[in-house]
């Protein structure tokens, strides 16, 4: 099978276009023929390992010190699945699904994923390119708002929501009734109104925090605002999401939630099947759509990289993935 290969920390330049052995199902795992994966900032911060202070350490052990363990990235996909482990019941050769990829194996033609992780049969109404979208983006927007418990009626302010997740906290926050304002460079403003944004904010133009709004909740994806700042323009009871969370930043949201009527929210997100079918619904009724901003083959993956670094993506990055012919 043809696969991305990831041997060493740091550019684009080290991830290689390969061929691999295609691989074999454990008793708990089935086979995917992936379609689809995509491209996050999270994948080009592993791949660099450019990552925040409090868990630098632990990661590194984890996928390796000097270089990386696991040699093909990708934290999500979509496709068709060709084979199950003795052990598997609940998917069958031939379901359709999309599922999480714990931060490696999406870069391929083929991927081994035990169903301890997240993955559902995807959405009737969506495309593999679209269904891979859902896996970082869905729960990590869906995880924010529930955490800072958004409740219908309520002002809420997405801070980065042009790219993946926020496009989807944007809209699961419409499902739920609250008025949404969007911030971010004047290029996606356009499609964060066509996607259900009730006011948008062009942070090239507009610093939010001092146009004297206030919000019940704040939702930093990107991690750029000010921390005093979005503090004072919470309302009364307000929550602010750090999705981007640094060590200094915990520091003083721990100390905020202790000492103000505000709080301060830094809980990573976990996927878990349960929401993938939560979000399923939501696309197959209508009220959730992927946003695609450009396409790359499999070999092209370090230019998508390239792209994604820019900082300038609409919503996702996809990865398309071809099996000509049938053969892997």
């Amino acid at each position: 099978m043809k696969a991305i290969v990831w041997t060493k920390y740091g550019s684009p330049d080290l991830l290689e276009y390969k061929d691999l052995p295609k691989p074999t199902p454990k008793d708990n795992e089935v086979l995917i023929k992936i379609h689809a994966a995509t491209v996050t900032a999270g994948d080009c911060e592993l791949r660099r390992f450019d990552l925040p202070t409090w868990i630098w350490l632990p990661v590194r052990l984890y996928l390796g010190v000097l270089k990386p363990r696991f040699h093909i990235l990708g934290q999500e996909l979509a496709g068709e699945i060709e084979a199950v482990g003795k052990a598997v019941a609940q998917f069958k050769k031939g379901d359709q699904i999309f599922a999480e990829s714990a931060f490696r194996g999406a870069y391929a033609q083929y991927a081994c994923l035990p169903t301890t992780l997240a993955m559902a049969i995807k959405p009737s109404n969506m495309t593999y390119d679209e269904a891979a979208t859902i896996p970082t983006g869905g729960i990590n927007g869906l995880h924010f708002l529930r955490k800072a418990n958004v409740n219908a009626g309520e002002k809420i302010l997405i801070n980065g929501a042009g790219g993946s997740i926020g496009t989807y906290a944007t809209q699961i926050a419409k499902s739920l009734g609250a008025h949404v304002t969007c911030v971010d460079s004047t290029k996606k403003l356009e499609m964060l109104s066509a996607i259900g944004a009730d006011h948008v904010i062009d942070y090239t133009q507009e610093d939010f925090t001092k146009n004297r709004e206030t919000y019940d909740v704040i939702i930093d994806v990107v991690g750029t605002s000010s921390f005093s700042q979005s503090i004072q323009s919470l309302n009364k009871n307000g929550r602010y999401v750090l999705g981007n969370p640094r060590f200094w930043g915990m520091m003083r949201g721990k100390w905020t939630s202790m000492t103000t009527n505000k709080k301060v929210i830094f809980q990573l997100a976990k996927a878990s099947t349960k929401d993938f079918l939560y979000l399923k619904e939501l696309i197959e009724a209508g009220q959730l759509k992927s946003v695609i901003d450009k396409r790359y083959p499999l070999a092209q993956v370090p230019d998508a990289h390239r792209y994604v670094e820019k900082g300038l993506k609409s919503g996702n990055v996809v990865i398309t993935i071809e099996h000509p012919n049938g053969i892997a």
